[in-house]
């Protein structure tokens, strides 16, 4: 994932966290009020903390997406025990030129037309809060936490957990 540079520490931490994860599950809201994921691969992050996604404009999601443009990200990298969940507001974007910019053949599978094929658009996610739970990537510093927390009940050693408002809509 391309992450560029964030206005805050905060939403830095929180593009580091997205970056080693990588995939999302995107969920949504179906017609019947039913909630849908599926995950997607993420290409950036932006300057301005939004998410970026490719898509097929034919597919379910955007449909509910034009219904209720409310979403929600979910990460994991259970191995580095990284935890992130994202709410924000999705947006379809056909900017031909950005889609060009973060092109990479590994989507040639699921858009065997590339490039020129009329059902690739972009999904745009702007964060409005996100919350991360970061825990030590070494079993001895986990292990380390959990006795310094049932020994002092406090639960700083086991890692950060923090809530991170997104940038100010546009």
């Amino acid at each position: 994932m391309d992450s560029q540079a964030q206005k805050t520490p905060a939403m830095e931490k929180l593009a580091q966290l997205i970056g080693h994860a990588r995939i999302a599950m995107l969920t949504t809201a179906e017609p019947d009020g039913a909630l849908r994921s599926r995950p997607l691969a993420t290409l950036q992050m932006d300057s301005e903390g939004a998410l970026w996604f490719f898509s097929s404009l034919s597919s379910p999601k955007m449909q509910e997406i034009a219904r209720h443009s409310q979403i929600s990200l979910s990460y994991s990298d259970p191995d580095r025990h990284d935890y992130v969940s994202v709410s924000g507001t999705a947006e379809v974007v056909r900017d031909r030129e950005r889609i060009r910019a973060l092109w990479t053949e590994w989507v040639q599978p699921w858009f065997p037309r590339g490039l020129e094929d009329p059902d690739l658009v972009l999904l745009r996610v702007r964060v409005s809060e996100a919350e991360y739970w970061d825990a030590p990537a070494s079993g001895m510093q986990r292990l380390y936490g959990l006795a310094k927390a049932i020994a002092t009940r406090d639960t700083r050693a086991l890692g950060e957990h923090e809530k991170v408002r997104g940038p100010a809509p546009h």
